[in-house]
């Protein structure tokens, strides 16, 4: 994984309790096990007993150490690189799967993800609330990215934007954000039991980048969605009808992908032959 704030901050804290605990041990043993902690510094403060300590850690090299120039590069016996031979890009790796369920306004392209099903490791986890918050956001982010976030740069298409080349969707001023609406109206978000992380503070795993993109699901079950209504409207074959759906899946595409009669009578007046090959512009 990627991120490795915990990873981090979390093995240097243990390393400075591991000193503190082993400075306490002489006086734990002499005092017995009934008493508490708040007693055992107590007598090490009056012993003069250092109570601080500097932790530290780093990922050791041969766990986190890729060559990405090597020279030459190392094949397997099919010719194919072998990029085992170059060492690990991270430490350790995470992963998730994700099911979404959406609705699809046909008229309007208007959507709404009625339920999400996620299922991520994140070994054994620390904080379970705080690992359940952080992927509830991603995903919504990830569904806000394939859907409504569309970039908007001045260029042929986009004549109104100056001067040429300025990206006109910098901020929130200039392009959608996922809302409260936008959220799924049942999330369910799981993590994977069993799977404990040698590699990090007490088992664990970075919450890292999969929960963004499991908002993809969302993106596909519109694919899907639409898949369906071009099978009533056009007649075409549900399981042939590969057809390029550009991300983001904004309203204008979606209702224009759908081809139903109002829509192919808007891509023929455009001067489109090609109805199910036809590419909306998008929002702007």
């Amino acid at each position: 994984a990627a991120s490795m704030s915990t990873d981090l901050y979390g093995m240097a804290a243990l390393d400075a309790c591991t000193q503190i605990l082993k400075r306490l041990a002489p006086l734990r043993a002499r005092l017995g096990p009934g008493k508490s902690l708040a007693d055992v510094a107590k007598v090490a403060n009056m012993e003069r007993v250092d109570l601080s300590a500097h932790g530290f850690f780093a990922v050791d090299d041969a766990r986190c150490g890729f060559i990405w120039d090597l020279d030459p590069m190392p094949t397997k016996p099919d010719g194919t690189p072998d990029n085992s031979k170059r060492g690990l890009p991270f430490n350790y790796f995470t992963q998730g799967v994700a099911c979404a369920e959406v609705e699809l306004d046909v008229l309007s392209g208007d959507h709404t993800v009625t339920r999400a099903d996620m299922l991520v490791d994140v070994g054994s986890t620390i904080n379970a609330h705080i690992d359940v918050g952080q992927i509830e956001g991603a995903f919504a982010q990830g569904v806000g990215l394939c859907t409504i976030e569309e970039v908007t740069w001045a260029d042929s298409d986009h004549q109104w934007v100056k001067p040429r080349g300025r990206l006109f969707t910098r901020g929130p001023g200039g392009y959608k954000l996922p809302s409260f609406n936008d959220v799924p109206h049942d999330l369910r978000v799981g993590l994977l039991a069993g799977v404990p992380n040698k590699f990090a503070v007490h088992s664990s795993k970075a919450v890292g980048e999969p929960p963004l993109f499991l908002g993809f699901s969302a993106f596909l079950a519109l694919k899907d969605a639409v898949r369906a209504a071009r099978a009533e409207h056009a007649g075409t074959d549900p399981s042939t009808d590969a057809f390029e759906l550009r991300s983001p899946a904004t309203s204008e595409r979606l209702r224009m992908a759908c081809l139903d009669r109002f829509a192919l009578e808007s891509i023929r007046r455009n001067g489109h032959a090609d109805a199910k090959a036809y590419q909306p512009k998008g929002s702007f």
